[in-house]
């Protein structure tokens, strides 16, 4: 049997349901099926806490919204795409109030925005501090309104299908029965998410191991800045868990052993005329984390199990507004660290975030592979260049989300053919892909290396190489560590040999991904030979426009070699400056 869609996205995300709702609303008359590995509540959009930026008040403007973007990301930015992402966000976000997302608001009725780390205006539209819980409930809720929006619940992909240049659809397991089965689309939209468990500190969630990235990777779709990482300044240490930038944003401070707003010392901020906007800890998040990296260095930090940390204070603040702004909070430090930061300090860490770099598309979704498109985190639109302001994540899930939804549905809808029928070449991929996951993994015999032992390997590899600040000895030993692991690989014991649920097959399919994309990432970070954003060269201190004013797009050929190009960087109407910080 072969399941067949006119459009099929991967999944079931923030960005993943928004083009599914577009798609269905652009054509009724296609079909759209969704496939993700969890359900689409569990998805990790659920998890994003700070707010969402869209230029709403009469004193912002989407040319303030794009310039802090773009000086944010180190004019690394595509400047073209910069500018329809601020002039659709706040588009994007009123629709979701329509579909009955419940944004704070002031006493007078008006959506409630806060600041947040590098914008000079307050336009971070807010629900509390569990936005992305109430954004993908008001997608998820809002696509059961179409019939034709199919789900393909715990199923996982691992395979994209080409034909003669252009995508046909997917192989993908059933994770419930173990079953193999390929799935034919027009189209095939990318909304899988990051890769942040490629390091052992992170505030992802553990289904983000870069399975989209590895997909189109693998498939000849290129993945652009993959060398910018960005971690987040405030993490929990032992479990990772983000504790939001809007606690900053209504007033934490940042303190170091002895009790000290270390940040003072550190020129983070950007200038702005709004007073409340100066805060030093609403400074950009790549400054944040690395002038923790200094205080370390100073030996100004508190020794822990889980390394180095600084506390976060929110004391001050006061049990009222705590709870009313930021209860999400006070429950995760109960929770996780039994603590009441109505009282106590809050041990914290920059962890990984975000990934700003993803499958290269352009301002469509679209990606040099026909029929592939691409959104949120998993893509690299380039609105984030080298470093991703906060709160820009949510509306750029929303609005390329949107765009790719509708492009495919364009695509798809000229597309000639009914869809079903299955040519020789792509039968062949199916079932070479069914003798790999059968033969290779669940039937293989012999293999010595357990899963677990390579995946501590590689995150220890890609933190000590590829972390907050790196070297070219650095970089070069991680990339002959994973080129080790890689080998390693290929023995891979799997002790459950059963259909049902095998979570140790998918953790090997995962792992596979993971390998793939710290290799890009670590290969891309050795030849960008400058410092920009949250790619920091110990050895290369500046910047350098001269020859890096350019994105990576980094290529796997069909050896399994790699190829890195540097395609100038779209600018419009904001020539590179310096990125300049004060207090």
């Amino acid at each position: 049997m072969t399941l067949s869609h006119d459009v099929l996205i991967v999944g079931g995300g923030g960005a993943g349901l928004r083009a599914a709702i577009a798609v269905a609303e652009d054509d009724p008359r296609l079909t759209v099926a969704i496939v993700s590995k969890v359900y689409p509540m569990r998805s990790h959009t659920v998890s994003a806490e700070g707010g969402a930026a869209a230029v709403i008040r009469p004193d912002d403007s989407l040319d303030e919204h794009a310039y802090d973007t773009i000086s944010g990301g180190d004019w690394l930015c595509a400047q073209d795409a910069v500018e329809v992402f601020v002039k659709e966000a706040p588009e994007e976000l009123l629709r979701l109030e329509h579909w009955g997302c419940p944004w704070s608001r002031e006493p007078d009725g008006r959506v409630a925005v806060r600041p947040f780390g590098g914008m000079k205006r307050m336009r971070t539209w807010f629900a509390a501090d569990k936005t992305g819980f109430h954004l993908l409930h008001t997608l998820f809720q809002t696509s059961l309104r179409y019939e034709r929006i199919a789900r393909y619940d715990e199923w996982y992909v691992t395979r994209l299908l080409v034909d003669d240049g252009r995508v046909a659809g997917v192989v993908a397991v059933e994770l419930m029965s173990g079953r193999i089965e390929a799935i034919t689309a027009k189209a095939v939209i990318l909304c899988t998410g990051g890769c942040g468990q490629i390091y052992p500190f992170t505030t992802n969630a553990a289904i983000k191991t870069g399975d989209g990235m590895g997909l189109a990777y693998r498939a000849g779709a290129p993945l652009k800045d993959m060398e910018f990482v960005q971690y987040h300044p405030t993490g929990l240490p032992f479990t990772g868990i983000l504790i939001t930038e809007a606690a900053r944003a209504e007033g934490g401070w940042l303190i170091n052993k002895d009790g000290y707003r270390y940040l003072q010392d550190y020129d983070l901020g950007t200038p702005s005329p709004t007073p409340v906007l100066r805060s030093m800890e609403l400074g950009p998040r790549d400054r944040l984390s690395q002038a923790f990296v200094q205080e370390v260095e100073k030996g100004r930090t508190v020794d822990t199990p889980y390394g180095p940390i600084v506390h976060l204070d929110l004391r001050h603040l006061g049990e009222t507004v705590i709870d009313a702004r930021l209860p999400f909070v006070r429950e995760l430090c109960r929770s996780y660290e039994n603590i009441d930061p109505v009282r106590e300090l809050i041990p914290v860490r920059p962890v990984v975030h975000y990934m700003m770099g993803g499958v290269h598309t352009d301002i469509y979704g679209s990606t040099p592979l026909e029929g592939l498109f691409a959104a949120g985190e998993v893509a690299c639109v380039s609105i984030n260049g080298a470093n991703r302001l906060g709160s820009n994540s949510l509306p750029e899930l929303l609005v390329f989300g949107a765009r790719a939804g509708r492009a495919a549905a364009s695509f798809a809808s000229g597309v000639q053919g009914a869809g079903t029928s299955v040519r020789p070449a792509v039968r062949a991929q199916v079932e070479d892909e069914r003798r790999r996951l059968e033969r290779d993994l669940l039937q293989r015999d012999g293999g010595k290396e357990p899963i677990s032992a390579i995946r501590e390997e590689m995150r220890a590899t890609m933190e000590e190489g590829a972390g907050i600040y790196r070297s070219g000895s650095s970089l070069a030993k991680a990339a002959d560590r994973l080129s080790v692991l890689q080998e390693r690989f290929r023995s891979v014991r799997l002790e459950d040999r059963s259909r049902t649920f095998n979570t140790e097959l998918l953790a090997a399919l995962e792992l596979s991904f993971m390998l793939d994309v710290a290799e890009s990432i670590v290969h891309c970070a050795l030849r960008r030979e400058e410092s920009r954003g949250a790619h920091q060269r110990v050895d290369f201190p500046a910047r350098d426009d001269h020859r890096f004013l350019a994105n990576s797009l980094v290529y796997r050929d069909a050896d399994g070699s790699r190829r890195v190009e540097y395609p100038p960087v779209t600018i419009t109407r904001w020539p590179p400056g310096e990125r300049v910080y004060g207090r």
